[in-house]
This record gives C-alpha cells, structure tokens and sequence, in this order.
C-alpha cells in the first residue's frame, strides 16, 4: 500500500502537463462547440428567409438564396471580429 501512496510526488509532476492537455481540450471542445451554434444559426436564419415551403429539392432561387445568405453571414462575422480584434489591439496599445 504505501507503494501506492508513495508514487504520488511523482503523480503530482504530471499534473501541470494534465492541466494543460485538459486546458487545451477544453478550449478545442468550446471552440467546436461555438462553431456548431454558428451552423445552427445560419441554417435557422438562412432556412426562414430563403424557404417558403420545403420540397423533395430545392429550385434554383432557393439555392442561391440559402449561398448568398450564409456567405453574407459569414462575411458580418468576420467583420465582427475583426473590428473587434482591432479595438483590442488598440486598447491593448494605450495601456
């Protein structure tokens, strides 16, 4: 038994290197997570602006609808974050 025990200096060198493998799957798991919620916004959005009524396929106006749609999205959340990495960037520089 106090082999067991005994090993814990050992156990608790690892734990930085655990904390930060966790930190970092954590952080890729909200990251994925937020990239989902983005997908289910768009088809949210997109879905009730570009569709009337749901058919076996989907015609040519509704198509490109939902890629004009999405793309725009896109290219407002990047606009977003951009603008919003700037402001950092120059508070950041003022302190």
């Amino acid at each position: 038994m106090s082999d067991l025990f005994g090993s814990s200096s050992s156990f608790q060198n690892e734990k930085p290197k655990v904390d930060n493998e966790l930190q970092e799957f954590l952080l890729a798991e909200k990251e994925r997570a937020q990239f989902q919620a983005q997908i289910h916004e768009f088809n949210d959005f997109c879905w009730e602006k570009c569709v009337d009524k749901p058919g076996s396929k989907l015609d040519s106006r509704t198509e490109t609808c939902l890629n004009n749609c999405v793309d725009r999205f896109i290219d407002v959340s990047l606009l977003i974050t951009n603008r919003f990495a700037q402001l950092l960037q120059k508070s950041a520089g003022n302190m």
